[in-house]
């Protein structure tokens, strides 16, 4: 038989070719059949997958979050009101009229059908931590790992990252047990400075994306934390008090209020740290992360704050939050931009500081290969683009030495050779036995090792 195409092939031709055809298949077509090979595909594919999963789960409890928030900031007080009802908020959507009544502890009689609402949370950390295990995890040694920043074995880097999110919930789950809790003014401003403070101390642990995503990962972590460890157990107790006879305890409804304002006014930041790992200027220089998170953490939550208290009056809207929310971010776009290698020059501040030299140990790339991606790559990824429109290293992907390409190897089988997705659109105009060369290096099996 002869050679068979991959891309080519239908199920009826993968059934007619056997085995020989399949995954890790022996024979001439080994490196193109091999896991090595299927391996990179694979990843790529099952962190699409779960990215949709997290994402359509997140819409799904944020959205419900923010309607609970708007919901609690507009009921009103009504004559015709039962017994216990604290509020009342009549809301029209898709063509039909709704009436909603909060009550301050709980109803007389539990309903036969309650809607609880918990899993949107759940399944949102569960894909989130999924997500996290699937790519800086499973892929730690170009995501998550800097040599030059603290020289960490794979498995090292991962049992940091989660004990990090273990550990740091139970500070914030002690703080808002401690007497700092009874003002939430107070509780909020040591919350604040603790989540920036762990977004420094993950700088010198991890690279300047797997810093930002973990600042992240912790504070979504905290919020449903909050809704499995407390919102939920407070609910369960006010529950069988009703079914007992008995009135629920005030004290579970105002701690799990609290919780929930904390994951409200949270939220938008952590949306900001998710999508960082898009964007290099974010983290392209870990030293300004603690800013940064310092002024995404103010915008996000001045943005919550205005839509709170407009949904409670219209009239007495806070407009100046806007403002201030735009000039943190603002100041976001500077500090960033200060700190960029590329842009400093620009700026007339000079040029940045020597970056931090990982130990000469490291495996390299061969010379043609070097040569390929010198020629074809580098001028987008590395420290300082030279192309047109390119700020930052797409990714933070840097393609400037042979330490770098031979650590980025699998993302260049994916982009380079697998789906020739790199360059964008051939600009540089890679040649044939030019991606030649690096299948040929790829299959090799000379490769940094995650």
């Amino acid at each position: 038989m002869g050679k068979l195409s991959r891309n080519a092939l239908s199920w009826s031709d993968w059934r007619r070719a056997g085995p020989k055809a399949w995954p890790g298949a022996k024979g001439p077509d080994e490196a193109e059949g091999s896991m090595d090979t299927w391996f990179p595909y694979l990843m790529e594919w099952g962190s699409m997958l779960l990215r949709w999963l997290h994402v359509t789960t997140a819409i799904a409890w944020i959205g419900s979050s923010f309607m609970f928030m708007h919901l609690d900031a507009s009921l009103r007080k009504e004559k015709s009101m039962q017994p216990g009802v604290s509020g009342v908020s009549w809301q029209v959507h898709g063509g039909g009229f709704y009436e909603m009544s909060k009550y301050m502890l709980a109803p007389a009689v539990l309903p036969e059908h309650l809607v609880w609402h918990k899993w949107q949370s759940y399944w949102t950390w569960i894909s989130g931590f999924s997500l996290l295990c699937w790519i800086y995890y499973g892929q730690s040694t170009f995501f998550l790992i800097d040599p030059a920043v603290m020289p960490l074995a794979p498995w090292q880097a991962a049992i940091a990252g989660i004990l990090a999110l273990g550990l740091g919930w139970i500070v914030y789950d002690l703080l808002c047990k401690s007497p700092i809790a009874k003002s939430d003014t107070l509780l909020a401003l040591v919350g604040f400075g603790y989540v920036v403070l762990t977004s420094y101390v993950f700088t010198l642990i991890f690279s300047g994306r797997g810093a930002l995503i973990h600042t992240g990962a912790l504070m979504a972590t905290m919020m449903t934390a909050n809704v499995f460890f407390v919102i939920m157990p407070n609910q369960r107790k006010s529950v069988a008090a009703l079914i007992a006879g008995k009135t629920p305890d005030a004290k579970w409804v105002k701690t799990s209020k609290q919780r929930s304002t904390h994951n409200n006014y949270i939220t938008l930041p952590v949306i900001f740290m998710m999508l960082s790992n898009h964007y290099p200027v974010t983290y392209a220089n870990a030293s300004v992360i603690p800013a940064l998170v310092t002024l995404v953490i103010i915008a996000g939550a001045l943005v919550r704050y205005f839509y709170n208290m407009w949904h409670a009056d219209h009239a007495k809207a806070p407009w100046w939050a806007w403002f201030v929310a735009a000039a943190a971010i603002w100041a976001a776009f500077w500090v960033c931009m200060a700190a960029s290698p590329g842009m400093r020059t620009v700026l007339g501040l000079g040029p940045a500081p020597p970056a931090a030299m990982a130990a000469a140990n490291l495996p390299k790339a061969p010379a043609d290969v070097v040569n390929v991606v010198s020629t074809r790559c580098s001028m987008c990824h590395s420290p300082e683009p030279v192309f047109e429109g390119i700020g930052e290293a797409p990714k933070g992907v840097l393609l400037d030495t042979p330490e770098h390409i031979a650590a980025f190897a699998s993302a260049i089988r994916v982009q380079a050779v697998m789906s020739h997705a790199m360059p964008p659109n051939n600009i540089t105009e890679m040649t044939p036995p030019e991606r030649a060369i690096l299948a040929r290096w790829l299959a090799g099996g000379k490769l940094a090792q995650n």
